[in-house]
Parts: C-alpha cells; sequence; structure tokens
C-alpha cells in the first residue's frame, strides 16, 4: 500500500492531539487526500477527521482526554481577566504577543483563584508553564521567544466550543 509524502508525521501529530495548521507542509497534503485520511483515521482508530481552512485535528467519542477542558478553562479565565483589564480579548488572543510574566499577573489575581488552585494544570506558576509547553506542541499557541508567545488559528477550536456552550444554555432557558 502507498501513502503519501509525510504520512508517519501526519498520523504522529494528529494522533498525539496536536493540530495541524495551514503553514505546516502537512495540511497541504492532509486537504489533497483529506477523502483517504478520514476513511484511514475512522477505520483504523474509530477517530473522525475534522477539516477546517484553519487547522484539521482528530475527534474520538471514546477519548478521556481533559486538556481540551483546561485549555477552554485557560482561555475563558484569560478573556475574562483581559476584558477586566478594559481590553478587548478577542483582538488580543488573535492579534497580539503575550508574555508569560502578564499571563502570570492576570492567573495570581484572578477572582476565579479557587477555580485556578483546583485545577492541575493552572493551578501554580510551575504547572502553567508546563501547560503553555503542552499548548505549544499541541499547535494551541506558538513561542516566539522562551517566555512569549501567540495564539495560532486552532483557539478558534476552544471559541467556537465555547459559543455552541452558550448557545446551547440559551436555548435550554427559553
Amino acid at each position: 500500500m502507498e501513502f503519501p509524502n509525510h504520512h508517519r508525521q501526519i498520523v504522529e501529530d494528529l494522533m498525539s492531539g496536536k493540530f495541524v495548521l495551514p503553514s505546516e507542509r502537512t495540511f497541504a497534503v492532509l486537504r489533497d487526500n483529506e477523502q483517504s485520511y478520514t476513511y484511514f483515521f475512522k477505520a483504523s482508530f474509530n477517530y473522525d477527521l475534522k477539516v477546517t481552512q484553519d487547522f484539521i485535528y482528530l475527534v474520538s467519542d471514546e477519548s478521556n482526554e481533559m486538556l481540551s477542558r483546561d485549555v477552554c478553562i485557560f482561555i475563558a479565565l484569560l478573556s475574562y481577566e483581559l476584558d477586566r483589564d478594559g481590553k478587548n480579548f478577542l483582538e488580543r488572543i488573535q492579534f497580539s504577543e503575550f508574555e508569560v510574566e502578564e499571563i502570570e499577573n492576570y492567573f495570581t489575581n484572578s477572582s476565579y483563584i479557587d477555580l485556578i488552585l483546583s485545577n492541575k494544570q493552572l493551578k501554580d506558576a510551575d504547572s502553567r508553564k508546563n501547560f503553555i509547553n503542552t499548548l505549544n506542541r499541541r499547535n494551541i499557541i506558538e513561542k516566539t521567544a522562551d517566555s512569549r508567545f501567540v495564539f495560532t488559528s486552532a483557539h478558534k477550536f476552544f471559541m467556537d466550543f465555547a459559543a455552541d456552550i452558550v448557545k446551547f444554555e440559551n436555548v435550554e432557558k427559553e
């Protein structure tokens, strides 16, 4: 059986929970072979391949991973703190560079400190540093220096997820 170029990297990246971004050479390979890869991941692992113009990722109904939840909490808390600080959180997340020190200040002084302390990945500075490294490995952020980063287009997945929750809650209230 013959596979497209970069097949091994594609499988390794997606199976490790990485978002494949348009700037990566594997993005074009996946888009060009979307139907084959959709079948491959479904037949091999029972995973659904999701392809958007901004990123490509896998979904599984059987997954128990908690990273998505923690990323949502991280982005929600950061958005809340940016808004409370009078900054346009959508604009900042989409177009600005963040310093780890800035994140530390927001999280240390957050009014949601109980939520932060109860979250294993966000509870203290060392945990958050490791979490930021995880976000980098998964292509959710891109480090621009050791203590600076920008969000990639993959952040939209979590923003869309949050918007879906709000829509669902509003429908439930009606």
